[in-house]
């Protein structure tokens, strides 16, 4: 597995965003809205990315900004199987949060591994 992005929760993703892009001089790769999100990616040198996640309706994103603040919301790593990553995680005994592959942003394949079986780390599985 290799790092993928960092999921960063926040109420505005535009500002945040034109931040990023100049503190770290970086371009924004795509954008879409996608499950009640605004999502943006900026693209880091090493081929890794932040993504930005706005709620714009209620739901996750919008639960973990009321509850936590802006922040840090995940962090995710690519995989060229994620079915195989997940059944490694289960024979651990990792707690998941997906048991099955489902639709993300960008139109990958993910699966989310349950905090609380990796030190509260939110952690994404990501299928390009």
């Amino acid at each position: 597995m290799r790092f993928d992005h960092v999921g960063i929760a926040t109420r505005d993703a535009a500002t945040l965003a034109d931040l990023f892009a100049d503190l770290l001089d970086t371009p924004v790769a795509h954008e879409e809205t996608f499950d009640g999100m605004r999502v943006v990616f900026l693209e880091l040198d090493d081929g890794g990315y932040f993504e930005l996640l706005e709620p714009e309706s209620d739901g996750t994103i919008a639960d973990y900004l009321d509850r936590e603040g802006p922040g840090i919301h995940h962090v995710a790593l690519a995989t060229d199987d994620l079915p195989g990553a997940l059944d490694r995680a289960r024979e651990l005994g990792v707690d998941l949060v997906d048991e099955e592959p489902r639709p993300g942003a960008w139109g990958h394949e993910v699966a989310f591994l349950h905090p609380r079986s990796t030190a509260g780390v939110l952690v994404e599985l990501v299928e390009q």
